[in-house]
Order: structure tokens, then C-alpha cells, then sequence
């Protein structure tokens, strides 16, 4: 008798999307997971829930990452030190890091297009808060060459000391140390530079998220590049040191704006189309979760394609991130459902696919899936292409011409299909990351 796989059910029916309403950005009441923006993702060592903490100071809860619920507002306004500074009563991108027994929440305070911003602190004693502001970390000017927003909480797992990581645009991401007792700034200036990019590329990049993976002993920094509206698509670099140097797969410094093609930063995620369903784009400002299972997530916020200009929604999704062979971040491809992992039979393998490939491009726009298949005998096609494939443990290798590639295999739930199905996650001997899932027997 064969292995009988174990897929994902389901997941809750979506809530329609939105509709803007003249002069108001967002609704008041629960959308699901529309308008989720700049998710910060946190379980509570206590009580088991997970928490999304967004732009708004809107907080979420969930018990298992699938279905949630609206807790509400989580931080009234920002303290009189910020909007007074920055003439904004707005509440961007908070973070959240516990304490001994108190949950500090970064916020960001500002106003769209400009420099003149904050990040406070403010606390609490329940991760639903309220959080009570304590009082301003960082303030910038727009004569300064960076911006306090998107303040992202890391701990150097060696000394114990913690780092606000910081910045959008302009002069790129910082990380600025904190004073562990009181959650504010610990030293003068603006910190140490660890990411940024070229002008003509209008220095797009922000909502840095630093996370330590002890299995690889190197800490992750993630980063948007591009515009939230439209062409947003999420790198990853990785260094030994909290503070930097981060390189990417090619050895590359993530502060070095000689980037002629936009290809700094391993892409692992970027506005896509199946076949079937609808296209996305500008996935961003992410958060990354080791849970205490193991298991590894990031969390984002993305949008319909819609390059009209006109407003498009923007709504979260969870996804699972697997582990390349050295030690890289792969992405899903699918949202996540509740899969499980499990050894998965060659025989299983047999079958047509599509195909995503994240290839660096200027500038970063929608990325078509291509047909794929996996024949018997270890033949392998992908459009023209031909070459050969192995498998062993769910990890598979492929091989066409002078080209390798390796990859995890893994259950999903298409979601555009509305049905399980095996999925693939993958990266190139050259650092091209990819996403498969299969559609068809052969």
C-alpha cells in the first residue's frame, strides 16, 4: 500500500475586496485580512496566540496563523513629542519585542514623502495592549539622509544587546543600539548603514526585518525594494554579524549602490501570475517567525495587479519558508494552509506543473508562470528545455545543460485551483530562486 499524503484543508472563505471609499484610506470595521499593512508578526510565550500588529495600530489574533480576528486599535495617538514633531497623528509599521514581563511597540509617525519623522516606544503589559507611549527613540529631519520609519526590534543572540533596525529610502536601512532597561536609543547619531540603493532607482528600499536562524548561525536581513503601489518585491541578504557586513548569494554588500541591474539582494519574492486566478503584485514589508515548532513563516502584505493608478487594497498573506541546502530562504508558493511535512514518494512527483521563476528585471514587475513537467525516468522539461532530474528525502535536484538547481518538495493548497497539490521551491546554482506546483498527471 502506498503513502497516503496528508494535505491542507481549505482555508476560510476570503471577504470580498474592499471597495475605497472617498477620503478614508481604510474601513473601520473587519475587513478579514484586507487592509493589513506592514504586518509585524509575534507569538505570545504565554498564552500561544499570534499577534499582527499593522499600520494603523491595528493589532489581529490567531491560533493557528489561518483564522483570525480583529482585536482592534492597540496605541490611541503618538505621544505629543512625535506629532508635534512631525505634525502627524498616523501610526505606521509597528514592531513588537517582549521584554522580561513588558511588550515594547516600536511605531513609526509621519507623513507621506517626507523626512520630518519618529519612532516611538510605547508599552504595555498584555500584547493587546494599550500601549502607553514612553517616549521618542529616534527623530529625523528632511535635511538628514535618513528616515525613522520602519523600526524592526533584533537582539545580537551573543552579547544580549538589542538594535533598532530602521529606514526607508533616501540614505537607506540603519540600526541604531538600544538601551535594554528603558527601550530607547542607546547612542547618538543614526546608526550604522547595513542596506541601500542607487538614486536613479529613487533609493527604494524600506521595512527592513532582521531575524537569527540558529541552524545556519547567520542573521537574515530582509528588505523591500521598489514602490509599495506597484513594483515592491522582497530581498534577502545574510552576515555572521548582527550589524553587518550583509551579502547576498553572489558575495554582493547590500550597501553598495553599483547596481546597474537591479539584481543586489536574492529575490524571493515579487508580483507573480498563475495560470489560473489572479495576479499579484508588490509583495513587501515583511516579518519572518521561527515558530517554537520549528516551522518558519513570512508574513507580508501584497496587492491585486492593478497598474491603472487608481487605490488598490492591500491584504496579508503567510507563506512558509522552507531551507535551501546552504542556507537560504525559500518562499512557498502558495499561502499558507495549514500543510504538513511529510515524506513525500517519488511516484507522487509524476506530472505537469507551472513554473515561477524570480528573476531580477527593471523594473521588477509581474512574473508569468511557464509550463514544467516532471517525467518518468528522471526526464525533465520546462517550456523547450530538457534535462534530467533526481529526488531523495523531498529534496529535488535538477540538471539541464550546464545549469543546477535544487529544491524542497512539499504539500499545498492551490489557491487558485481550489485543490491540494504537490508544490516545489527552489534556487539555482547561479541564485535564482523559483516556485513550482503541479496541475496535472502525465
Amino acid at each position: 500500500m502506498g503513502t497516503k499524503l496528508i494535505f491542507p484543508y481549505p482555508p476560510p472563505a476570503e471577504i470580498p475586496k474592499p471597495v475605497f471609499k472617498k477620503g478614508k484610506d481604510r474601513p473601520d470595521n473587519n475587513t478579514g485580512l484586507w487592509f493589513i499593512h506592514d504586518p509585524a508578526i509575534y507569538k505570545d510565550d504565554i498564552s500561544g496566540k499570534y499577534y499582527i500588529y499593522c499600520t494603523g495600530a491595528g493589532c489581529h489574533r490567531s491560533n493557528d496563523l489561518i483564522h483570525w480576528e480583529r482585536v482592534g486599535k492597540v496605541v490611541d495617538v503618538p505621544p505629543e513629542e512625535a506629532s508635534g514633531w512631525t505634525g502627524s497623528k498616523d501610526i505606521w509599521a509597528p514592531d513588537i519585542v517582549k521584554v522580561n514581563n513588558e511588550y515594547r511597540l516600536y511605531c513609526s509617525n509621519s507623513k507621506w514623502g517626507v523626512r520630518q519623522s519618529c519612532i516611538f516606544l510605547a508599552v504595555s503589559d498584555n500584547p493587546e495592549g494599550p500601549f502607553l507611549p514612553r517616549g521618542c527613540v529616534l527623530k529625523t529631519t528632511d535635511e538628514m539622509p535618513v528616515n525613522a520609519i520602519d523600526a524592526n526590534i533584533v537582539t545580537d543572540h551573543k552579547t544580549g544587546e538589542m538594535y533598532m533596525l530602521y529606514g526607508s529610502f533616501w540614505g537607506g536601512c540603519h540600526m541604531l543600539l538600544l538601551d535594554g532597561k528603558t527601550g530607547l536609543a542607546a547612542e547618538k547619531g543614526i546608526g550604522t548603514c547595513v542596506a541601500r540603493r542607487p538614486e536613479w532607482m529613487s533609493a527604494a528600499i524600506e521595512g527592513p526585518y532582521i531575524i537569527y536562524n540558529p541552524g545556519t548561525d547567520y542573521y537574515y536581513l530582509f528588505v523591500s525594494y521598489g514602490s509599495l503601489k506597484s513594483d515592491y518585491n522582497v530581498r534577502v541578504a545574510r552576515s555572521r554579524n548582527i550589524t553587518g557586513p550583509y551579502t547576498d548569494f553572489n558575495g554582493i554588500d547590500m550597501t553598495d549602490i553599483s547596481d546597474n541591474d537591479n539584481s543586489t539582494g536574492l529575490l524571493i519574492h515579487c508580483g507573480y501570475r498563475w495560470n489560473d486566478g489572479k495576479a499579484y503584485m508588490a509583495p513587501g514589508h515583511n516579518s519572518v517567525l521561527h515558530d517554537t515548532d520549528g516551522s518558519w513563516y513570512m508574513v507580508f502584505h501584497i496587492r491585486e495587479h492593478n497598474f491603472t493608478g487608481k487605490p488598490e487594497p492591500s491584504k496579508m498573506q503567510i507563506r512558509k519558508i522552507y531551507w535551501s541546502d546552504d542556507g537560504w530562504p525559500l518562499l512557498s508558493a502558495q499561502p499558507y494552509s495549514g500543510e504538513t511535512e511529510q515524506n513525500i514518494p517519488e511516484s507522487e512527483l509524476y506530472g505537469l506543473y507551472e513554473r515561477i521563476t524570480l528573476k531580477p528585471e527593471l523594473p521588477q514587475g509581474i512574473t508569468c508562470s511557464v509550463p514544467m513537467k516532471l517525467g518518468k525516468n528522471g526526464y525533465y522539461e520546462c517550456c523547450s528545455i530538457q534535462g534530467k532530474w533526481e529526488y531523495k528525502d523531498n529534496r529535488l535536484h535538477i540538471k539541464y545543460g550546464k545549469h543546477t538547481e535544487t529544491a524542497h518538495v512539499y504539500v499545498t493548497w492551490d489557491a487558485e485551483r481550489h485543490c491540494p497539490a504537490i508544490a516545489i521551491s527552489g534556487i539555482s546554482k547561479s541564485g535564482l530562486a523559483f516556485m513550482a506546483k503541479k496541475t496535472g498527471d502525465i
